[in-house]
Order: C-alpha cells, then structure tokens, then sequence
C-alpha cells in the first residue's frame, strides 16, 4: 500500500512550528519595559551571530587548520591560536556594527577598543572570545563569554565608563561549544538556556528558567596547585573527600571555564579558581569571565564571591584585573567561605 505525504508526516517526528528562538525570547522580554528603544535586542542579536559563526569555525577548526599557532603573544602572555584570532575579530565586527555600542573590552586586546563615532551607541560590552582555547587540539568544549553594560557618563566614552562593578551589568551570558552549540542568557530576571539547532540555524530555548541546586554534590579545582593553596582552601577540600564528614564529594574539573560553570549550573556544587602563593589575585580576569559568571550563578539562585566580598561588588581598576573566585550552589560557596574565615 502507498504511503502518502500525510501518513509519512504523522510517522515523523512533531516539529514545532512555533518554537521559541532566541530572537523571539529577547523581543518578548523586551515588550516588559515600555520605554524600551530594541537596542538591546540589536545588541544580544549581533553577539548570536558571532556566536553561531564561530561555532562554524571550531566545528571545522581540525579540517581548515584554524587551530595553528598564529605566532602572536595575548595581552595575558598566552600564545594566541588562529581561531582565538577569527572569534575576536568576529566579535569586534558584529559589535561594532550592531550601532549600539561605543566601548568593547576583549581578552584578546590590550586596550579598550573605542567604536567609531559614527556607530557609536549606549552599550560597553566586555567579552572573552574564545574562553578555553587551549582545548581546541584535544577536542574538549570550549566557549565564548560576554557581559553587557549601560554607559552611565555623558561625552567622549573612556576607558572609566567601562570600569564598573558587575552589579551594573544589564545581560550577561555565555556559549557553549560542546557536543551542541548552546548560549545561556541572563536579561536580569532569571536564566534562560538555548540550543542551537542547525536545521534551522535558531537558537531554541531548551532549558528556561535555569536554577542551580541549593546544594550539590561535586567540587571543581585544580588540585595540581594544592601546594600553593592558602590553608582555607586546602582544607575545605580536604573534608569534601573525608568520608567521616559526610559522603565524599565527586571531583570534576575540566579547565575549561564555560564548560565546568556550565555543569555547576546544571547540577550544583562549586567552582573555585583561588589565589595562590604564585597568583596572590588570582588567575582568572574580572570583567569578562568572573563578571558574567557571577551575574548568571547569582540570577540562578546560586553565589560568588573572591573570598571575602561578592564578585559583583568589586570595583574594577583596570580592564584585564585579576580575581579570585568561588561559585555555585549557595550552600556549597557558603561552607567554603566559612572555612576560608576560620584559616
């Protein structure tokens, strides 16, 4: 018997012809401020472009050599790969050409990155391009991360108006380049998580209203440094794995920033970059990877702080500044903190 168009439809899979985009979810929040101009918008819609053509990029990184060494020293003293080169440059350029921001921070520059006149807007975006790259040969994830501000001065945009605390950041998100391509988003209320599906080229929203479990059950920390760990720290992990405390916790640390945030978000426990003898201020840089992090664990019900302060609160004195972290599950950072208060 034949079977027709319609029977072959109901067999397959249920497509959902009114899914909801990333696009389509950053037009709806939009509609809840009424003085609103749909420059933000314009603005997370440019960073989803970057974002969809660079995942272009590392899925091919491996066949068009994108991964080589481009023979360049980061601002950082990090060997810069060629993919490093193309994410940023792709960032500046949709950025810029969104008309809706006047001042750019990026790991990969040493100064801020002032956008011409012409196409200047109200937005200062601090980014890391392509956060784990390191990672690339080995086919580990890797991601890009972002922090969007509200210029508050009036005038010439300087490097100050670029120096804010991350608790006046208006959205924050990072992307995921794992075994799926996901951004996840914070406009201010809440946590939202997209997957891109490249049978449409959409960002979907897969998983909204993202929470990180009060309490979890795993620690991330490179524990090759546990020699030049302060005392707090060396024995906070000690009791996660001392079973006469309670079940040990599992160690997971990928040393790629995105992808172990990513897994604290989805499952709880706690993230800890801390200072060390040889890094007093820590590794990890302030306005574009602890900012944004903390911004999103804290809208998903989670904390972080360096130590002694949340991170949200530190008033940064220059754009590449270094700081400690702890995030994650608020019951996790909490008992970390207490023992980082008794050392």
């Amino acid at each position: 018997m034949a079977t027709t168009v319609s029977d072959m439809t109901q067999q397959g899979a249920v497509f959902d012809s009114n899914c909801m985009t990333l696009t389509r979810f950053v037009l709806k929040e939009q509609r809840k401020f009424k003085h609103a101009t749909g420059d933000l918008s314009q603005l997370v819609n440019s960073i989803q472009t970057a974002i969809k053509a660079i995942a272009s990029a590392v899925r091919k990184a491996g066949i068009a050599k994108l991964h080589g060494i481009a023979g360049d020293i980061n601002v950082q003293g990090e060997e810069v790969k060629k993919l490093d080169v193309l994410s940023n440059d792709l960032f500046i350029n949709m950025l810029k050409s969104s008309y809706t921001t006047c001042l750019l921070v990026s790991e990969e520059n040493e100064n801020v990155i002032e956008v011409e006149t012409e196409k200047q807007g109200k937005y200062i975006v601090c980014f890391d391009p392509l956060d784990g790259s390191s990672n690339i040969d080995c086919l580990v994830s890797i991601g890009s991360i972002f922090a969007i501000y509200r210029k508050r001065s009036e005038g010439v945009p300087t490097v100050n108006d670029a120096l804010q605390p991350g608790n006046q950041i208006v959205a924050a998100g990072y992307a995921l380049y794992g075994s799926a391509t996901a951004i996840v988003l914070s406009l201010g209320s809440g946590v939202n998580g997209f997957t891109y599906d490249p049978a449409i080229g959409e960002f979907i929203l897969t998983d909204p209203n993202m929470r990180v479990p009060e309490k979890g059950k795993i620690y991330s920390i490179n524990e090759g440094y546990a020699s030049d760990w302060e005392q707090g720290v060396f024995k906070y992990v000690a009791a996660k794995k001392d079973p006469s405390l309670g079940k040990p916790y599992g160690a997971r640390y990928v040393g790629s920033m995105v992808a172990d945030v990513h897994r604290t978000i989805k499952y709880g426990g706690i993230f800890i970059y801390p200072a060390t003898k040889s890094a007093p201020s820590g590794k990890l840089r302030l306005m574009y990877e602890c900012n944004p992090m903390a911004y999103l664990m804290i809208q998903a019900g989670g904390l972080a702080s360096d130590g002694k302060i949340s991170i949200l609160d530190i008033i940064p004195q220059k754009i590449h500044q270094r700081s400690p972290i702890f995030l994650g599950s608020k019951l996790d950072v909490e008992e970390a903190l207490s023992y980082l208060h008794k050392s």
